[in-house]
């Protein structure tokens, strides 16, 4: 029968080869599921759009005027004053004795209606009867709710249609929130075409024209009651004085072909109507040889043919001056059916295939050198136990692959920069167990001895460490979207495998070594010793420390409250566009004379990456989302023949407000978290401690935004929770061998007990530090210019972070008497430091 520690090791090896298996066909090209890349390395769109809920109260608006006209007429009640605004409605019923009446006749208007089989019942409008016969109707917000609802089911459905027209691989659609529609298409060359696609109603109607008076005599005076001026697509547009009554409908065709004329060679759209929509039309055209109809799109003139006879089979074709394209789409368009209301963009991020594949290029060369980096890094101050960190490190990659693999993921850059960092902060977690093992063989214990006590006190450490980064992670994920999103996944799955391979993957390779090798002492090619003769008394400069702080934050704040952090669209709204010249280095100068003539505000242009490349930055447009689209195909009509857009994104007012809101509630919210956590775990002097410090290092993060001019925009919230997780990460640390020391010594005065914890964990500080920075500085070099910002202010947190966890979160301690300077002065009497751990076991056992 197989011992429990034989099943241990079984179940540790079964979930790697599960890890490893999962990952096998991403890193080996094998058949399996692998992982989907993001926009950001394959190319394509994102665009989210929004349902109109001013469009929807319209259209409601309109029907049930419509309505009440017809009920009231139906049950032979005369009314008179019957209009609407907004939400309200009024009508006087002229014989006061048919109120009652009406109110009956008016009754199914205000019948509840169900959100879904399983929703809330809600009455889409309310009646209230007033004075001298007069009714108030009022459209409720829920009912207007149902509406929005409704409309964005049937949208999606529309959407879907329409994309999947395309011949595009795997677009991803799905709802946000309860107006919005999220649409993913990977690798899209033309996203104008799709946007163009997305944000048409598309509401085809057949009419006749009215000849009893002319088009522009409706236009100069009232037209005749039931027909309305219409005008074409032309330049300039021609007026027509058509029918309101449409004589068929998109919802009556069948089937619309984009094909080309046999006798004009130009292309047109073949069409086929059902069995009403072909009687219908039947005897409209017999009753209207001879005179003109016209086919409405959107409340545009898009065709107005002559009837030269019946057309009685329900066939026929649309012509109207089409390009090739155009009458794709109007095809793709009256297959897929009309939108229930409008649909605008309000936030787009495309990107094109090239950029795509340097961003794969720059993460795989950044990925690369960040590892080698840390292996050496590992193997020079570790010898053997860099060896078996460096392979949990490997097994620990291939576990986050293969995790994102079973999720069924995206991969995107700021994943693939998730990874790096997860690389650099990974060997965190074995650096404290190498240097509670060597503390432990210090204290007298053998080897094995000393493995089994390190493995068992570094938990508590390790799980407290990385709870605040796994925090961070967490609200960074509900915090964001797209490819931020990404990071955020990435690193909890990594802070997971790496807390795993440590106490799982490690300790059964170091036990695998041991009884090979059976030794008695530390390694010889653990080098660490050195941080061994450190005695800083770091609290002995705490008052010039706490006042160079205190000016630097002071400094920063001042930055930020004058200077102004240099927001991004993701905050302000507008738009981004990366451009490379087609031939020759980008003409800066001539992109901006070109744009400056198209009245867009104040456009930014300068130099990105290479000489080829620029950047244009277009200020927020007034006019709402709409007019954010205007300036990109403005700028496209431009710049297209002599640039080649690489990275398009658009942010509308309303979504960068909403962006904005989010953002501050997420950084809000992660330090509430770890307030919460800290102050639980420890007491309140270290939870106040380290959010002091975090505070510091987070005014400090934003003074450096001013200070090199980055903009901060959602990856610079991604940067600074990250922050936050590290510098509480290197904190907890620090606080954790504080308590430990704290039981131990229990008259040692706090400036040296705080002395000792920080030159005790001074090690494992630099360390996780260097190695982290290592990570970020290879992506920093190599990762490409999308994530540079993100980058560097990564590296600048890790400095900020270190420091303000040896010098702003212990001091904290000692201004806020953590307990009172019993046992003497500073420099009181020595103790003899008691073994690390009580108690030996009888038989150490580490596997």
């Amino acid at each position: 029968m197989l011992s429990f520690a034989r099943w241990k090791s079984i179940l540790i090896w079964l979930v790697v080869l599960l890890g490893v298996a999962s990952a096998a066909p991403n890193v080996f090209h094998l058949p399996g599921r692998t992982l989907t890349l993001g926009l950001d390395l394959q190319g394509g769109s994102h665009i989210m759009l929004k349902v109109e809920r001013d469009d929807v109260v319209s259209a409601r608006l309109e029907a049930t005027v419509d309505d009440i006209g017809n009920r009231l007429r139906d049950a032979s009640i005369r009314y008179t004053g019957l209009s609407g605004t907004g939400q309200d409605i009024g009508v006087t019923i002229t014989d006061p004795t048919q109120v009652d009446a009406a109110i009956a006749a008016l009754k199914p208007i205000t019948a509840p209606v169900r959100a879904g089989v399983l929703g809330s019942e809600a009455a889409e409008a309310t009646l209230t009867p007033g004075d001298g016969g007069r009714l108030a109707i009022h459209i409720t917000d829920a009912g207007i709710n149902y509406r929005v609802s409704s409309a964005l089911t049937q949208s999606m459905e529309v959407v879907r249609r329409r994309v999947d027209e395309l011949g595009n691989a795997e677009p991803l659609i799905q709802q946000q929130g309860s107006d919005r529609i999220v649409v993913q298409v990977p690798g899209l060359a033309d996203p104008q075409r799709l946007k163009n696609l997305l944000n048409q109603q598309a509401a085809l109607t057949f009419r006749m024209t009215d000849p009893r008076m002319s088009a522009e005599d409706a236009m100069n005076g009232t037209p005749p009651a039931g027909s309305e001026v219409l005008y074409s697509q032309d330049d300039p547009p021609v007026p027509y004085l058509v029918d309101k009554r449409a004589v068929v409908s998109g919802e009556n065709l069948t089937d619309a072909q984009a094909e080309v004329d046999r006798q004009t060679n130009e292309p047109v759209v073949a069409f086929h109507l059902d069995t009403a929509g072909t009687q219908a039309f039947a005897q409209a055209t017999a009753k209207n040889v001879g005179k003109p109809f016209v086919v409405v799109l959107d409340d545009q003139v898009i065709a107005a043919p002559v009837i030269r006879q019946p057309v009685t089979d329900g066939a026929g074709v649309i012509s109207g001056n089409f390009s090739v394209e155009g009458a794709d789409d109007l095809a793709v368009l009256l297959r897929a059916g009309a939108l229930p209301a409008t649909l605008t963009v309000v936030e787009e991020r495309t990107v094109g295939p090239s950029l795509g594949a340097d961003s794969i290029r720059a993460g795989i060369i950044a990925g690369v050198i960040a590892a080698v980096a840390v292996v050496c890094f590992m193997l020079y101050f570790y010898g053997v136990l860099g060896v078996i960190a460096n392979v949990a490190l490997f097994f620990n990659v291939l576990m986050i692959l293969g995790v994102l693999s079973l999720m069924g993921a995206t991969l995107t850059l700021p994943g693939i920069a998730g990874i790096v960092l997860t690389m650099g902060m990974a060997v965190d977690s074995n650096v404290l167990i190498y240097e509670r093992i060597r503390e432990e063989a210090k204290a007298g214990r053998t080897f094995l001895e000393a493995c089994v006590a390190g493995f068992s006190r570094a938990l508590t450490t390790i799980v407290d460490a990385n709870v605040t980064t796994l925090i961070a992670a967490i609200i960074l994920f509900y915090l964001g979207s797209g490819p931020v999103r990404g990071f955020a996944v990435t690193l909890a799955i990594g802070i997971l495998t790496t807390v795993f391979t440590a106490f799982s993957l490690t300790r059964w390779f170091v036990a695998k070594w041991i009884e090979k090798r059976k030794p008695r002492t530390m390694p010889p090619g653990v080098r660490t010793g050195m941080f061994d003769r450190a005695h800083i008394r770091f609290m002995g400069i705490r008052r010039y420390t706490f006042t160079v702080s205190a000016v630097l934050a002071l400094g920063a704040f001042i930055a930020v409250e004058t200077a102004g952090v240099h927001l991004g669209i993701d905050f302000t709204g507008g738009s981004i566009m990366e451009v490379r010249a087609k031939q020759g280095a980008a003409d800066l100068a001539d992109i901006r004379a070109r744009l400056g003539d198209l009245n867009l505000g104040e456009v930014g242009v300068q130099g990105f990456g290479d000489p080829a490349s620029a950047l244009i930055r277009i200020p927020s447009q007034d006019g709402g989302e709409n007019a954010e689209q205007s300036a990109i195909i403005l700028v496209r009509g431009e710049l297209e023949d002599a640039y080649e857009f690489r990275r398009v994104e658009v942010v509308g007012p309303s979504v960068s407000g909403e962006l904005t809101r989010s953002a501050t509630l997420g950084v809000l919210a992660a330090l509430a978290a770890v307030l919460v956590y800290i102050w639980v775990r420890f007491e309140w002097q270290f939870a106040l401690g380290a959010i002091i410090a975090t505070l510091h290092d987070i005014i400090l993060t934003l003074g450096f935004f001013v200070l090199m001019g980055i903009e901060f925009n959602l990856t610079g919230i991604a940067a600074m929770l990250m922050i936050i997780g590290y510098s509480l990460n290197d904190t907890v640390v620090v606080y954790d061998r504080m308590r430990e020391n704290l039981r131990r010594f229990k008259q040692m005065p706090l400036p040296i007990l705080i002395d000792a914890s920080i030159n005790q964990t001074l090690s494992r500080t630099i360390l996780t530090s260097a190695t982290t920075g290592l990570a970020l500085l290879a992506l920093c070099l190599f990762g490409g210019e999308v994530i540079r910002s993100f980058t560097v202010t990564m590296l600048f947190g890790v400095v900020v972070g270190t420091f303000s966890s040896i010098y702003i979160a212990a001091p904290v301690l000692i201004v806020f008497k953590l307990r009172s300077q019993g046992g003497g002065a500073e420099g009181g009497t020595k103790q003899k430091e008691t073994p690390a751990a009580e108690a030996k076991p009888a038989k150490p056992a580490i596997g």
